[in-house]
């Protein structure tokens, strides 16, 4: 017991001194990080505030700068001009300055005479250039490969923006038929209110029973739900909005501000032809040009994978600085002087290594034809489905729009026969429900119809209003 209580104090004492440099060394790496984040954060833009209005335009406008698919596809471009260039650079002279010094050991250095002094420093500089002269059509199909990937990449970029802004355009309209959607429900919330107070009012003239006050409460009460959902609705339609727009504002004033947006659910007729639809699509749907371009770019590479079977030559020349052996430690007594020639190199063999390669790139060249021709096909499909959606939409605006016309005069008539003591209570509550659906119906239907042509334009190839192509 002894023994433990003279050796363990000094062991707690190491132990405490090395958690208490550690604890010492993650604060200041915890400062550290802090700081890179604060500089960070600094020079970073600071983000838009929330607007006080927004319409579709400036939404389409906002989402063209900031949202991130389109960004993403914005930076692919520029990963693509930075492989071009890489890949350009083998066509061109490639300078290089080499340079050496060195020092060895005395007995290691020759004497050839007993006068001479020994050399045990050597160093030289050289300047050489080289240039590609052939190389089987390698180079020539790598530099082409990358231009039409890049081509590729700006088309994807276009797919990406029409995608991005057919999300814009649905998120916009989800905005509007919520609010439109609250307008309604607040609308018959009012017409049953008074429907209420007239029942109440009855009842206490003696003119109606309890039952009939009880049953407008209870329908009043009922129509408080479609209300709520109706409100929930339009706050998630604006968060969804928000996403599609990029828009990443969080700061305290920002919480609670919702812009006003400005813009109604119209019904504005557009005809489409479905054959015209087929020929747009194929023309110029920008997804399909960029599998054709990669399809190019897999061709190119069956060329750059069959130049292994060719010699590669190539010219250079330099120009170089070394010691004199005799004088090593004077500069001006260094030696220099040209250097030209060709150098070729010819895999005779490689192990079928090149015929493995070439294969490769064929089976990937036969797998990117199947892969445009399936795109193809799930184009089709598409505009099918999109010019379906768009005639449905259109059937259902025309039938909408007659549904409420006769839905307003029944609730006309049934209020005027309730006060005339002709008609019964129910038959006024039916009618204003009817009312409901009809105005229910027809900004769905308007809302779908807007979403049907904003999706079969982007179906046809078609760029967004907003922009030009």
């Amino acid at each position: 017991m002894n023994l433990a209580r003279h050796h363990f104090p000094p062991v707690r004492s190491l132990v405490a001194a090395l958690w208490e440099r550690r604890r010492r060394s993650q604060t200041a790496a915890t400062a550290t990080a802090l700081l890179l984040l604060a500089a960070t954060l600094r020079a970073q833009p600071a983000p838009p505030p929330v607007p006080d209005k927004l319409d579709l335009q400036t939404a389409i406008t906002f989402a063209l700068e900031n949202n991130f698919a389109i960004l993403q596809a914005k930076e692919r471009i520029r990963q693509q001009e930075g492989i071009m260039i890489e890949v350009k650079a083998r066509s061109i002279p490639n300078a290089a300055i080499t340079s050496s010094l060195s020092k060895i050991d005395r007995g290691l250095a020759a004497v050839p005479l007993p006068q001479i002094p020994v050399n045990t420093k050597s160093w030289n500089i050289a300047l050489n250039v080289s240039q590609a002269l052939y190389a089987g059509g390698g180079i020539r199909s790598a530099v082409k490969s990358s231009q039409l990937a890049r081509d590729a990449a700006l088309l994807d970029l276009e797919n990406v923006i029409n995608e991005a802004l057919l999300q814009v355009r649905t998120a916009f309209f989800s905005v509007l038929l919520a609010r439109e959607q609250i307008n309604v429900q607040e609308s018959n919330l009012q017409l049953l209110q008074e429907q209420l107070k007239t029942a109440t009012d009855r009842y206490e003239a003696g003119t109606v029973s309890s039952f009939e006050k009880l049953r407008a409460e209870v329908a009043f009460a009922n129509a408080k739900v479609p209300l709520i959902t109706a409100r929930n609705n339009y706050r998630l339609a604006i968060e969804a909005m928000r996403q599609s727009l990029g828009f990443t504002t969080n700061t305290p004033e920002s919480l609670q501000k919702v812009p006003e947006f400005v813009g109604t659910l119209d019904f504005t007729p557009v005809n489409f032809d479905l054959p015209a639809a087929f020929e747009a699509a194929h023309a110029h749907r920008p997804d399909l040009q960029r599998l054709a371009k990669i399809t190019a770019v897999r061709e190119q590479d069956v060329r750059t994978q069959r130049s292994g079977y060719y010699p590669n030559i190539g010219a250079v020349a330099g120009y170089q600085f070394k010691n004199s052996p005799y004088a090593p430690n004077q500069f001006n007594e260094a030696l220099d002087g040209w250097t030209l020639g060709l150098q070729g190199n010819w895999a005779i063999f490689d192990g079928r290594a090149t015929a493995g390669r070439v294969a490769q790139s064929k089976s990937i060249l036969a797998q990117t034809k199947l892969t445009l021709a399936e795109a193809q096909l799930a184009v089709d499909v598409e505009v099918r489905r999109a010019f379906s959606q768009w005639q449905q939409a259109s059937e259902l605006v025309d039938a909408s729009q007659k549904v409420v016309a006769q839905a307003t005069e029944a609730v006309r008539l049934a209020n005027a026969r309730y006060n005339a003591g002709t008609s019964t209570q129910l038959d006024v509550l039916q009618a204003q429900t009817d009312l409901t659906t009809a105005r229910t119906n027809q900004i769905q239907a308007f809302y779908n119809y807007n979403v049907a042509v904003a999706a079969l334009r982007k179906a046809t190839g078609q760029a967004d209003e907003f922009i030009k192509r």
